[in-house]
């Protein structure tokens, strides 16, 4: 390796140093400034709590044995709806893109569903499924299913046209289109909708 090579590379490091210390810095700042206006009444503790009542509420959970069985259970609710967003919404989009009428047809409705503050259907999921696991999943899905679709749809559809005509002057199947084109061409797009997908779904829980 040369001297350039070693000098970039350090020049790299810390960078990456400076920025992970600021970022410390600033979450440091943020929870310091969250104290301060908590316990000097600038803003309403019992609404927003401070940091050291969390910690306090933590240690008690701890000693109680109550945390372990609380984060199980958020980890399951996160796995089943993250999972059954991704099949769902995979399964979707695909006849979504198979079937050009099909797409057509709820294409309108997917922006609506999109559009709306799900969220605030929370009371009428609670008072249909239940104040229980079941309406946390449903909730949930309601709130990265649409997302998860509109992505990997849009995804599918961006596959280049030459790439697709090829496929056809082979004779390749629609299932052999999808497994060697269309699929592994919008690995990207599917990845990047996952990162959405998780975040919508720690939302929903």
């Amino acid at each position: 390796m040369s001297v350039d090579q070693q000098r970039y590379l350090q020049k790299i490091k810390k960078e990456k140093s400076l920025i992970l210390f600021i970022q410390i810095m600033i979450v440091l700042v943020l929870v310091f400034l969250w104290e301060y206006c908590s316990n000097h009444q600038i803003i309403n503790s019992f609404i927003y709590s401070s940091p050291t009542k969390i910690i306090a509420t933590l240690k008690e959970l701890i000693v109680t044995n109550n945390l372990l069985p609380h984060i199980l259970c958020t980890l399951k609710e996160v796995v089943i709806s993250f999972l059954g967003g991704i099949f769902l919404g995979l399964i979707i989009s695909l006849l979504l893109y198979e079937f050009k009428f099909l797409s057509k047809v709820c294409e309108p409705f997917l922006v609506t569903l999109n559009s709306l503050p799900k969220v605030a259907l929370g009371p009428v999921i609670i008072i249909i499924a239940g104040a229980n696991l079941k309406s946390i999943i449903i909730m949930a899905l309601l709130i990265n299913l649409i997302v998860t679709i509109m992505n990997f749809y849009n995804g599918f559809i961006n596959i280049d046209d030459n790439k697709q005509l090829l496929m056809k002057t082979f004779n390749a199947s629609k299932l052999q289109t999808l497994k060697y084109l269309v699929i592994p061409g919008s690995l990207n797009t599917i990845i990047s909708s996952l990162k959405i997908n998780i975040s919508m779904t720690l939302i929903g829980m």
